[in-house]
């Protein structure tokens, strides 16, 4: 993997580009400068969690030749209050369509968070991960 990382505008507005040419725009908080319009470096994070499990999930819902057509991840997450401040809790609320059983959903996001995702692994030990699963409303 390589990533490249450039300053587009001050004070901390920049582009993460991939080697394949796909772009993000992140910034700072607006609490220290920053425009608060583009992501900021810890959303990445948190969302990169849920779509990693997303993705392990999704693929083993397809070797059980189960299909859901609506899948959705609430991302709630709390950071510590210092510096560095990094996530004390990542909780992911999982909303599927009711033709998934949520106990066998709910021991696939599990098996998933401890067992494949690789952003779940690299994340600090002492970052507590939890989930629910619920049926989406209708």
């Amino acid at each position: 993997m390589k990533l490249y990382l450039s300053k587009i505008e001050e004070p901390f507005r920049m582009e993460l580009t991939n080697d394949r040419g796909n772009k993000v725009v992140l910034d700072a908080s607006s609490a220290i400068g920053g425009s608060g319009y583009e992501f900021r470096p810890m959303e990445l994070l948190a969302g990169s969690l849920a779509a990693c499990m997303t993705i392990d999930v999704l693929n083993i819902l397809k070797k059980k030749r189960l299909r859901t057509d609506q899948f959705h991840v609430t991302v709630e997450a709390k950071r510590a209050d210092a510096v560095p401040s990094p996530f004390e809790h990542i909780h992911l609320i999982v909303s599927v369509d009711r033709t998934i059983d949520l106990d066998q959903l709910e021991k696939s996001v599990d098996l998933v968070l401890k067992k494949y995702c690789s952003v779940s692994a690299s994340l600090n030990d002492t970052i507590v991960i939890s989930s629910e699963i619920k049926h989406v409303e209708q």
